[in-house]
């Protein structure tokens, strides 16, 4: 199965188009979610939080309780359909939650193959790097996750986009060395 990305202006179209077994709402406190129906009742995660990577007044940093939500909504993913991820623009928050959903479901895959393969599948991802952080931590990753974003990312050029083009990514690899 796959892990889809879009930004919210997208969500209905991807809804419809790929019938998605949840989806991961991740914006703004101050933004609206989309309503997908009594379908999606207890397959919809809803986080609220920025797109930020360093505490700021009047910001919502992702934390702890957020990083554990969604690890555990993740987790009761069979993947017997694909995942619909999506943040305000589908760079940086949903970017992270399918680096992250990847890593969670390839536990013996290295997460810099994950990163590469998200930066294949997205020029313009930009994963939010304090939630992939937290996720580190709460999957005790001993930081793995945390470099593979990093490293894969060093020396990525600005973007200028408003949001990004749907997009999508496995969510399986093949075990390294089998």
């Amino acid at each position: 199965m796959t892990i889809l990305v879009c930004p919210l202006s997208r969500v209905a179209e991807v809804v419809a188009a790929r019938a998605p077994e949840r989806v991961i709402s991740v914006l703004d406190p101050d933004f609206e979610f989309p309503d997908l129906g009594r379908a999606f009742h207890g397959r919809h995660l809803q986080l609220r939080f920025h797109d930020i990577h360093v505490s700021a007044p009047g910001q919502t940093l992702p934390n702890h309780d957020h990083a554990r939500a969604l690890i555990a909504f993740l987790d009761g993913w069979t993947r017997t359909g694909p995942m619909l991820v999506h943040c305000r623009a589908g760079i940086g928050r949903s970017t992270a939650v399918a680096f992250i959903a990847a890593c969670l479901h390839n536990p013996y895959t290295s997460e810099r193959v994950i990163a590469r393969v998200l930066r294949q599948a997205s020029s313009n991802a930009r994963p939010n790097e304090t939630l992939v952080g937290l996720a580190d931590a709460v999957l005790q990753r001993d930081g793995r996750m945390s470099r593979a974003i990093a490293e894969t990312g060093h020396g990525l050029p600005w973007i200028e986009v408003h949001e990004n083009e749907p997009f999508e990514m496995p969510s399986q690899f093949l075990r390294e060395g089998a």
